[in-house]
């Protein structure tokens, strides 16, 4: 099965299963509504195996979803086969990237909150390959070269014509940390200040002087979809990544991310800050 196949079952699977529990129906239960076993519709909320999406649509009017809803997840049933452009890119990137990328191609927006590095959708190429020689496993250098590759493809989402909106809280250490060398650091700031004025962008610092703060634990995106009940939230956690989907889950990253926000300098105090930073550089 194709990497995009999967990443998009993937999520396929979890939407079902996360519509048939908010309507409190069993397998069984949905099996008999739109006549088909039970098995078939536990195999529509797994990985495996094809679908048909009439199926899938009828299964979520049974649910009760709404038309955002049912556009989202019937749309997934009937592109589950096609391939986005990363499959050329397969070998390189391990399936918890590949999904990331299939919720980010669909998603309308996503909030970052980044405690280490500039989010991957705003880097340079310089500052990315900075830190693709700075892992613990060294590469080759046409292995990094292939990674930035996919970073700086992954970035052409921000042209489209309908954009995902970006927004985009920095902790201070992110804008402060030299990564590369001074010179990559500057050209990396200046990319900030360019995006902070664009419109599909919000980027705010949180500045140290904040203190402690609701997200020290590490770095996260909610990936959004067309409705709230369509989000994700992805923790990068280095060695590994976490998807998160459950209604309590996502409220606690969304309450996270609204004080994040609200502690946050705004737009044009957090651009003054970055070129501060960028003049002591």
């Amino acid at each position: 099965m194709s990497a995009r196949t999967t990443t998009r079952r993937r999520q396929l699977g979890a939407m079902m299963r996360k519509l048939r529990a908010r309507k409190g129906m069993t397998l069984e239960e949905a099996g008999r509504l739109v006549q088909v076993s039970k098995a078939t519709i536990s195999r529509y909320e797994t990985q495996e195996g094809p679908v048909k999406w009439p199926v899938v649509e009828a299964l979520c009017r049974e649910y009760g979803a709404n038309d955002a809803e049912l556009n989202a997840v019937v749309g997934l049933a009937k592109n589950a086969k096609q391939q986005g452009w990363w499959a050329s890119f397969t070998d390189s990137i391990p399936e918890d990237m590949s999904l990331l990328l299939t919720l980010e191609d669909e998603a309308v927006r996503e909030d970052h909150f980044s405690c280490v590095y500039v989010p991957g959708l705003l880097q340079t190429r310089s500052y990315n390959t900075a830190i693709q020689q700075a892992n613990e496993m060294r590469l080759a250098p046409a292995e990094i070269e292939r990674l930035v590759d996919i970073r700086m493809k992954r970035q052409e989402i921000l042209s489209r014509a309908k954009p995902p909106h970006l927004w985009a809280i920095l902790d201070e250490s992110v804008i402060r940390r030299v990564v590369g060398s001074p010179q990559i650091m500057c050209e990396q700031l200046d990319h900030l200040l360019e995006a902070n004025e664009s419109p599909d962008i919000t980027l705010q610092i949180l500045p140290f002087a904040k203190g402690a703060h609701t997200a020290a634990l590490g770095s996260f995106v909610i990936l959004g979809g067309a409705e709230p009940s369509l989000d994700v939230v992805y923790v990068d956690l280095h060695v590994s990544s976490v998807f998160m989907e459950k209604d309590e889950e996502l409220d606690r990253y969304r309450l996270a991310f609204d004080y994040l926000r609200a502690q946050a300098l705004d737009m044009a105090a957090s651009s003054a800050m970055i070129r501060r930073v960028r003049e002591e550089m």
